[in-house]
């Protein structure tokens, strides 16, 4: 079902896509005004966890749908 190729192809584009977004990350500044108009607001580890919970879920089916369904037709 998956050549050698496609397989590598597509680790080496997530590697590339994780890599680069990590790069542009890294290089944003940090502003650490006391008046800004806007306050970092922590999050509950509960709805963190079910967020990417549900992303992974939400790529899963995609993947899914994408490698087996579609091509079964």
């Amino acid at each position: 079902m998956f050549s050698k190729k496609m397989l590598w192809g597509s680790l080496a584009s997530l590697v590339l896509l994780t890599g680069t977004s990590a790069v542009a990350l890294a290089e944003m500044p940090v502003h650490s005004e006391q008046n800004s108009q806007f306050h970092y607001i922590e999050q509950p580890l509960g709805l963190k966890v079910g967020v990417a919970i549900a992303g992974l879920a939400l790529i899963g089916l995609e993947l899914w749908w994408f490698l087996l369904y579609v091509a079964d037709e």
